[in-house]
């Protein structure tokens, strides 16, 4: 596995290389978008209050006084401490814009211009700033200052409620997906943002400001729900771990007490599974011939196909699939998923450098640039870890850093 360096680098070959981001999110969302887009090469500072209180430092498990999920999810950033609150620490922060291309917060709207941080105030120090703002339900609309957080967010766009089986409560995965794909759409608009400024003439760019709601973000996922709804008058409902669009597709238990998840959705691939099982004259069954027909008599083709599968052990399975070319895995843990060979074999999972616990494992740069080198990236930042070198940057000598330290400013 690939072991980095112990500062953060920047991916000279990578998409963002020379982009600036300034980080004052907090939690998963909006720093996970920031988190990408170093990633991606771009230099991102991360700002924390200086008393280091962010939530993501207390999300379980925390191993000691060691915040994993920080430390993974803040991967590649530079940390410095501000309190933009104070008078001097909006003067500092201010004086720190035109150094940046992008500014990424997530602050219940109308909080940046409390703080007498608005949108003409932060253009006024940069006009070529992009500012990602990442909420709950957007600058506008009447939940536009309603707090949020991922569960909330999957709750309202629909997705909780087509999770979970058909005769139980919605459900949430235990991991703050939501957050991730708010995430994923931030690091996406950034991007975006960045091509369109950066196709104009230097002395012509001009900064934006995106508004991106994570429940909208959510929404955006569930692609055909709505015309469903409108024109057909079907809410989609849970199912379990089965699909009701398209047949077989299904989580199914070995004999040996396994899970293996099955796809066979196409006509051809369910010709396949029907040799693998030794049913191939299920493939001209006038139930099964279609994916419409095999939807329509899912309940009974499933169970059969669920009684296969309870019958014989992981290994026999998967060969008589791998035989045939049928689309399927056992359903992995993570322990799995850092065991695979696969997975080993592409240095899926990298050690990033940390100084306090040696090496951290996280997921592999994503996606991967042929023939490029990605950046090296390192754990996330302790708090104000960098205020040194960042302020330095300006002009703050050593006696004015430790004035505003004593101020709690940083």
């Amino acid at each position: 596995m690939t072991t980095t360096s112990p500062t953060p680098q920047t991916g000279q070959h990578y998409p963002l290389h020379g982009v600036r981001v300034l980080d004052m999110a907090t939690v998963v969302a909006a720093p996970f978008s920031a988190t990408l887009c170093a990633d991606m090469g771009a230099e991102v500072v991360k700002i924390e209050l200086p008393d280091g209180n962010d939530a993501m430092r207390g999300l379980a498990p925390v191993m000691g006084q060691h915040a994993l999920f920080w430390k993974t999810g803040n991967r590649g950033k530079q940390g410095v401490s501000l309190d933009v609150r104070k008078p001097e620490g909006r003067d500092l922060f201010l004086r720190m814009l035109p150094n940046f291309d992008v500014l990424v917060e997530n602050f219940r709207t109308g909080t940046m211009d409390r703080w007498g941080l608005d949108l003409a105030t932060l253009h006024r120090a940069n006009p070529r700033l992009i500012i990602l703002r990442l909420t709950g339900f957007g600058q506008t609309g009447p939940y536009a200052k309603r707090p949020g957080f991922a569960r909330i967010f999957e709750a309202m766009s629909g997705l909780a409620y087509i999770t979970g089986e058909a005769d139980g409560p919605p459900q949430h995965v235990n991991y703050p997906v939501g957050d991730a794909v708010a995430g994923l759409f931030g690091a996406f608009a950034i991007a975006s943002a960045l091509a369109e400024r950066n196709a104009q003439p230097r002395d012509a760019q001009r900064g934006c400001e995106i508004d991106l709601a994570a429940t909208e973000a959510l929404m955006r996922l569930l692609d055909s729900l709505p015309a469903e709804h409108q024109h057909m008058n079907l809410a989609r409902s849970r199912a379990g771990s089965r699909a009701t669009y398209t047949a077989p597709s299904n989580v199914y238990k070995t004999a040996d007490g396994h899970w293996l998840t099955l796809v066979a959705s196409s006509d051809g691939i369910f010709a396949r599974l029907c040799q693998a099982m030794g049913q191939a004259d299920w493939a001209h069954d006038a139930r099964y011939q279609t994916n419409g027909a095999r939807t329509a008599n899912l309940e009974g083709l499933d169970q059969s196909i669920a009684d296969w599968c309870a019958g014989l052990d992981l290994q026999t399975i998967g060969q008589r699939l791998d035989e045939y070319e049928v689309p399927y895995s056992k359903v992995y843990s993570v322990a799995d998923v850092c065991a695979d060979p696969h997975v080993v074999a592409r240095d899926g999972i990298v050690q990033l450098q940390d100084p306090d616990l040696g090496t951290v494992a996280a997921p592999c740069v994503v996606p991967r640039f042929v023939g490029r080198t990605p950046p090296v990236l390192r754990t996330g930042p302790a708090t104000g870890e960098h205020n040194a070198e960042v302020y330095g940057r300006l002009g703050l000598k050593p006696d004015e850093l430790e004035r505003l330290r004593q101020a709690r400013v940083i």
